[in-house]
């Protein structure tokens, strides 16, 4: 149990039946009354958020999330079947359940696994990723005198904005939290 006078970034709770993590949290006290604690809660089974208010004193469970690491073998139509390398068990998941995580993840590449209570509610890809461009139209030098951007798709099937210097064959570095370019490797 953790008490609402100690909430932080992060943390997950159970309430009202269902698993929030606390994404923002403020404590109040106001010149009369008794202090509060206001918090934006995020649902993370269908990701909706809320707000809501505690008292200081009030109590709630903390939600055990598991995270695995596990291996992305291959999609074989809307199912994406994943390996546990230390136990060699397979799932697949469907389409559904893995949403635009895989976006920028290549087959044989590792990513987390969130579940609660076994199942799995999130995928959580690797931070940057190195990916290939595969298709882009050609930068002209002197197009700009600022940072102008192309699109660009990767070997993914992603669509990345790149500099107009990068050309079609390049490896480029991929924040996958966000979908920006950071760099040619």
């Amino acid at each position: 149990m953790v008490s609402a006078g100690d909430f932080r970034n992060g943390i997950t709770i159970e309430f009202e039946g269902n698993v929030y993590q606390i994404i923002e949290f403020q404590h109040v006290k106001p010149g009369k009354g008794a202090a509060f604690v206001r918090t934006k809660l995020k649902n993370i089974i269908n990701g909706g958020v809320v707000e809501k208010t505690f008292r200081p004193t009030e109590k709630c469970p903390q939600a055990r999330i598991d995270r695995k690491d596990m291996q992305y073998l291959y999609s074989d139509g809307d199912l994406y079947n994943f390996m546990d390398t230390e136990t060699y068990d397979q799932i697949a998941l469907n389409a559904d359940a893995v949403g635009d995580a895989l976006k920028f993840v290549k087959e044989n590449e590792m990513v987390k696994m969130c579940s609660y209570n076994g199942n799995v509610f999130a995928i959580e890809p690797p931070l940057f990723v190195e990916l290939q461009i595969t298709e882009t139209e050609p930068g002209f030098k002197g197009d700009t005198a600022t940072g102008a951007t192309k699109p660009a798709i990767v070997e993914t099937g992603a669509k990345v904005m790149v500099p107009l210097f990068v050309d079609n064959g390049e490896v480029i570095k991929i924040d996958t939290r966000t979908g920006e370019y950071l760099s040619r490797v």
